[in-house]
């Protein structure tokens, strides 16, 4: 018995290093434009692998935009990018029906939701009834207007960014938007020799061009292929017992944790961290879950699936201190 598992982790492992030879094609065209931001660009490929949407956190400037558009370049695949600002109307971002004078008739004229990687800038300024003309298009994968139904194009990916300093004008995202999110990504400064580099490119002005070196159908397929990363039951385990002490942490000797913690991680949490663990390892290249590609991707799968209360406010404890604390304490398998 334990042989023929070991022959089955060996040829998936085949597989898998087969199939993911594109990760380093994708992260090398990428890397010719976005400086440094590792972390960024490979949280973008777990979110194109495991069939989720991003909403990336940080201050302007720090190429979000730019991450996004030039993965679209290389991957082949249609891009567009939504400016969200309070007075964006649900028709702006999915589209709506025009009257057409010559016919007698409505038309469909599509709105930007229909491509296959969508920026939603600044998504915290837009009005909730955009918010959830977006929520649709991402849970359901399918755009309703006036009575008909279209399906979005696959691969689709949302990356949305939210600017954590200015909060005027903004409304905060509602937390059943928040959980759809597969990953939040808080994106820091570049180190010094990096921006060294950036000003550099920028001061000459000549950019190395992003050659398209992996078609739609390649992502689609390793989108496949990621299910098939093996994880052992005690991998689920421990994924599961990180995910219940966010909701229960005086049952793993977190009772200080307690009155920390408003709400714990839904079951999408679970999904989600076991989705982005096995993309980790396939990013990786291997084909078997490790305990390190749970803690890798942890804080990104539950910083926003964490609620956390006044009296954590008022010792400022984030929801990242908590998951530190809760990863520190549950055993590794």
């Amino acid at each position: 018995m334990e042989e023929t598992s070991t022959i089955d982790i060996k040829s998936i492992n085949e597989k898998i290093e087969k199939e993911s030879a594109f990760v380093d094609l994708l992260t090398f065209e990428m890397n010719k434009v976005i400086v440094g931001q590792k972390h960024m660009v490979e949280r973008l490929l777990i979110g194109l692998l495991g069939q989720g949407h991003i909403l990336l956190e940080g201050v302007p400037g720090l190429a979000k935009t730019l991450a996004i558009n030039t993965l679209s370049k290389a991957i082949d695949a249609s891009f567009s990018r939504i400016q969200f600002t309070p007075d964006l109307l649900p028709a702006d971002v999915i589209g709506t029906l025009i009257y057409n004078i010559k016919e007698n008739d409505f038309s469909i004229k599509k709105g930007p939701i229909f491509a296959n990687f969508v920026l939603a800038d600044e998504i915290n300024r837009a009005p909730a009834k955009v918010q959830s003309a977006l929520l649709e298009a991402m849970q359901e994968k399918q755009v309703t207007i006036g009575d008909e139904t279209f399906i979005l194009e696959k691969p689709f990916l949302v990356m949305a960014t939210q600017n954590p300093v200015e909060q005027e004008g903004t409304y905060p995202l509602p937390e059943a938007q928040v959980d759809r999110f597969m990953l939040k990504t808080i994106i820091d400064y570049p180190k010094l020799d990096e921006e060294q580099q950036i000003v550099r490119a920028n001061l000459k002005g000549t950019y190395d061009k992003v050659n398209p070196v992996v078609s739609p159908k390649q992502i689609l397929s390793a989108q496949e292929a990621v299910r098939d990363v093996y994880m052992d039951e005690k991998i689920e385990k421990y994924i599961l017992d990180i995910v219940f002490a966010t909701r229960y942490p005086e049952k793993y000797n977190l009772p200080d944790l307690k009155p920390l913690i408003s709400f714990g991680a839904s079951p999408r949490g679970s999904i989600n961290l076991a989705t982005a663990a096995k993309c980790y390892a396939f990013i990786k290249r291997r084909g078997y879950v490790i305990p390190e590609d749970v803690r890798a991707v942890v804080h990104d799968v539950l910083r926003h699936r964490i609620g956390i209360t006044y009296e954590a406010e008022a010792e400022n404890v984030t929801s990242e201190d908590i998951i530190d604390k809760i990863v520190n304490v549950i055993e590794v398998p």
